[in-house]
């Protein structure tokens, strides 16, 4: 009776103890969400939003209205130290540039023609929209830590676009013209940019460095010799 008494003792104790290994085991193997990430990454959708300028106008050519632009996409990133403060990162995203100007464009049989809008021809609009696909790439330095993505940043790169689809459009005293695909400007483009700002909001400013048209787009013999400059705003969202 003692033996059979002990028997039971023993597998009772043992089932026991093997139930509460397990039960630690499968503690030790649940995820701790609330670990710090110490290989984080700040990979980013962004959203800009800009004001655009025309650099390099020829004489006689002025802007008129806001010259609105919109771009957006994702960023990869890629820290390069320890405190992963540093980092590069390269993207793809979308851009859609308008700009309203006083540059009448005509079109015969293909070829196109430059002037200025004489100031007895009345226009409510006038105006280039550019539609690109752009791929930024940029050196980052923020003050980011593993327990807050909360930081100042400074980024600054160079953003290659792509020029995919264009149109002109006028609606003036002397008629309405729409031209689109025009051949006279240049389809890659490039430029360097600066992002800095804390948290959100950020300070944006791009300078294309090649000119919107090519040089067979004259002017009154003026080459359109014409740069793209963009001020705004520069939201990055986690």
């Amino acid at each position: 009776m003692r033996a059979y008494l002990f028997i039971i003792t023993f597998f009772t104790t043992l089932g026991t103890f093997a139930q509460e290994n397990e039960i630690k085991t499968e503690v030790k193997d649940e995820i701790n969400f609330d670990a710090v990430d110490s290989l984080y990454r700040e990979d980013q959708f962004y959203l800009n939003i800009t004001y655009n300028a025309l650099q390099k106008r020829p004489v006689g050519i002025t802007q008129n209205k806001l010259s609105p632009g919109i771009a957006f996409g994702f960023l990869r990133d890629m820290p390069i130290n320890k405190k992963r403060t540093i980092a590069l990162a390269a993207g793809l995203g979308y851009s859609l540039s308008v700009y309203n100007q006083n540059i009448g464009i005509s079109q015969t049989n293909g070829v196109n023609t430059y002037q200025v809008l004489d100031s007895d021809i009345s226009f409510s609009k006038n105006k280039i929209s550019l539609h690109t696909v752009d791929l930024p790439i940029e050196f980052r330095w923020r003050d980011s830590t593993p327990e807050s993505h909360i930081f100042w940043r400074v980024y600054t790169g160079l953003k290659f676009s792509y020029l995919f689809y264009d149109q002109y459009k006028s609606a003036t005293s002397a008629g309405t013209v729409k031209i689109s695909n025009n051949k006279d400007l240049n389809q890659f483009q490039y430029g360097v940019y600066l992002a800095a700002g804390w948290n959100t909001w950020n300070f944006y400013a791009y300078y294309g460095l090649n000119p919107l048209f090519k040089s067979s787009a004259k002017i009154d013999g003026q080459p359109l010799d014409m740069h793209a400059t963009n001020f705004g705003l520069m939201f990055y969202i986690l």
